[in-house]
């Protein structure tokens, strides 16, 4: 295809500069990339390897106008804001978009958004609702959770000998942020995505008393999983220090992989990345 200009909100963040990246190795110009975010000092190096850099704050509907201005595909990686601001926010980016006369909106979603039961997934649903109700050519790239959400714990995991969840035994799809970021940058840069609905995950799922499993395997130390009432886990969650709505709604997408709701088999992200996606095994050995 003919590359035009590509946005991609939240460069400042760790898929949005993945994604970056991505589009770099599969060819994409610097100067057809267009970085965004509210703290552009933090992209600045972005910039001097020839990335236009502008700042993108999805609360500043004239700003986002001016960020978007030119191009022609745009990655809406959903808003790291408090819940009950999210769909505002995406709302924004949608209109100020499709007023930039973008052609493709691919929007980063949860698995399962139009029947998943949690707060986070509401919100993903309303955002897929209105781009269907403003006609909005977009692609939805359904993420399953981040093996990062994970791997980024083991220095407590290991301290504590153990997993803390509310998950039961869900099973959960969970895939590497750079292989969501390599899948995003595909469908920015190919055809034949419009009006696609992709559940990305990994191809092997587990659950938490796996995920346990396989640290104890790759630390040669014995960790179990401690599986809580949602409403005590969320309690545990805030007295680790997270803020308490932070806390329950994270408490609350352990509810949903409870019932399924990140669990995939489609293998749409194998499909588009071109290969296997990263393993549990494989993240925790390059942690």
């Amino acid at each position: 295809m003919t590359l035009m200009p590509i946005v991609v909100t939240g460069a400042t963040g760790q898929l949005g500069r993945l994604t970056v990246e991505a589009l770099l190795r599969r060819g994409v110009p610097a100067a057809d990339i267009i970085a965004t975010g509210r703290d552009t000092a933090r992209i600045k190096d972005l910039a001097d390897r020839g990335i236009t850099v502008r700042r993108a704050d999805f609360a500043d509907t004239d700003g986002l106008a001016e960020a978007f201005a030119g191009a022609d595909r745009l990655l809406l990686i959903s808003a790291s804001v408090p819940v009950g601001e999210r769909v505002a926010h995406h709302r924004r980016v949608i209109d100020a978009a499709a007023s930039a006369g973008v052609s493709l909106v691919a929007y980063t979603s949860t698995t399962h958004a139009d029947t998943a039961t949690t707060v986070i997934g509401a919100t993903h649903r309303e955002t897929e609702e209105y781009l269907r109700d403003r006609a909005t050519p977009s692609v939805l790239l359904r993420n399953s959770w981040y093996l990062e959400n994970y791997t980024g714990q083991l220095p407590q995991i290991l301290q504590h000998g153990a997993v803390v969840g509310a998950a039961g035994e869900g099973r959960i799809s969970a895939a590497s942020r750079a292989d969501y970021a390599e899948a995003a940058a595909v469908v920015l840069t190919t055809e034949g995505h419009t009006g696609a609905v992709y559940e990305l995950g990994g191809d092997a799922s587990f659950t938490l008393t796996e995920l346990a499993a396989a640290i104890s395997a790759a630390a040669g130390q014995q960790v179990a999983y401690a599986d809580l009432p949602v409403a005590d886990f969320a309690r545990a969650l805030a007295a680790a220090g997270l803020p308490a709505e932070l806390a329950e709604v994270l408490a609350d997408a352990d509810r949903g992989m409870s019932r399924g709701e990140m669990y995939t088999d489609s293998g749409d992200l194998r499909r588009l990345i071109g290969r296997p996606p990263v393993t549990l095994t494989e993240a925790l050995a390059g942690a």
